[in-house]
């Protein structure tokens, strides 16, 4: 068992609660990603696992053991660095053996873990080249694999992917979700990248000023933000927020929406119907706007609303377009054939059950959550 449990943990640098009474629980081999914009204190967090943060208040526990005070080469846990870390004056061989040598492993043990995790990483044949000789890719790989040759229950990789260019890093993600799902240990992967967060983890802890704001699996923090910031952190493009205002009509609750038009809630839950007559936001994913002729109709529960095309994208897949609406800015896909020019008047018909409700005031989910993630099938 290689469970996790950080237990009320703060790191304070000065004045600064870098890490501000973090609990967080990761299972036995799961895959748990540390998500924030920099600055945030995941790093921070990922470093005093590792035990080379000192922290100030507070509990780690790895496998039923506490290592709070324990220094890092005992805390059985290997770690995969941004910079990757390798030794230029020693073969890719020695730089992926180097922690097992410090453990003074026999010489017979050193080679079966570095030949199996090379195979693994598929860089068998470069093991008796230097650093300087292969790729920044394959430095990557040489990094991984000296974590993987530990074989430690605990891995922490903290943003292993940032030098990597775009093609090299979407091949290497699929590449790391592999094979670690293939050696089964517990990990902890700090990244700023929402793409590597949604499409890696098994779950996700969304930081903020160094506390945890939300966790849950992929789909419930992109579908289901705990607050404002983090649909806006995540997704692209981040989640429109529209201003609106709770009146009660025609035995309904309507959403008015500034700039005109309103959202029907035929049969309103009560943590909305009570808040009628107060400001509420609006949190709607572009892919759940459907863009209409100006004359269509709205939809049973929900509404359309009038808005003007500022700018259209192709994106090859889709198309996403920038529409006025009001003073609000909101973002809309569509099919790539979809015709659609700028300075047309058109109806934005969104659906109620995909909404995220947020208190005007503080920003925080209120209501049910959406209905849950559906594939995006643009209009």
């Amino acid at each position: 068992m290689a469970e996790i449990r950080l237990e009320r943990v703060s790191t304070i640098f000065g004045k600064v609660h870098a890490v501000d009474d973090v609990d967080l629980t990761i299972a036995d081999r799961e895959f748990m990603v540390l998500l924030g914009p920099s600055g945030c204190g995941k790093t921070t967090l990922l470093r005093s696992v590792a035990g080379l943060e000192q922290i100030h208040a507070g509990r780690i526990v790895v496998g039923g053991r506490e290592v709070t005070d324990l220094p890092p080469r005992k805390r059985d846990i290997a770690m995969v660095f941004q910079s990757y870390a390798v030794f230029p004056h020693l073969t890719v061989f020695e730089n992926i053996a180097f922690g097992l040598r410090m453990k003074k492993v026999s010489n017979a043990e050193v080679k079966r873990r570095v030949d199996s995790a090379a195979e693994l990483l598929h860089i068998g044949d470069l093991l008796e080249r230097h650093p300087a000789q292969v790729s920044g890719g394959q430095r990557q790989r040489v990094a991984v694999a000296r974590a993987i040759a530990m074989e430690s229950g605990v891995i922490l990789m903290d943003e292993p992917l940032s030098n990597l260019d775009a093609l090299l890093r979407i091949e290497m993600r699929a590449e790391l979700k592999r094979l670690l799902r293939e050696i089964r240990a517990t990990t902890i992967y700090v990244t700023h990248d929402q793409v590597e967060a949604l499409s890696m983890g098994d779950r996700i802890a969304v930081m903020r000023a160094g506390k945890i704001v939300q966790v849950g699996n992929p789909l419930e923090v992109y579908d289901a933000p705990a607050d404002q910031f983090v649909g806006g952190f995540i997704g692209n493009p981040p989640m429109n927020f529209l201003p609106a205002r709770l009146e009660r009509r025609d035995g309904g609750l309507d959403a008015v929406i500034g700039g005109g038009g309103s959202i029907r809630l035929s049969e309103p839950p009560s943590e909305l119907a009570q808040r009628a007559g107060q400001p509420v936001v609006v949190g709607i994913r572009a892919e759940n706007i459907e863009i209409r002729q100006a004359e269509e109709g709205g939809t049973v529960d929900g509404g359309t609303v009038p808005a003007r095309v500022l700018v259209v994208e192709p994106l090859g897949s889709h198309n996403l377009v920038t529409l006025a609406l009001g003073e609000a800015r909101v973002k809309a896909t569509t099919r790539p054939d979809h015709a659609i020019e700028p300075d047309e008047d058109v109806s934005l018909a969104i659906d109620a059950r995909r909404i995220r409700w947020l208190d005007a005031a503080t920003g925080t989910a209120i209501g049910p959550e959406p209905q849950p993630h559906e594939a995006a099938t643009p209009a």
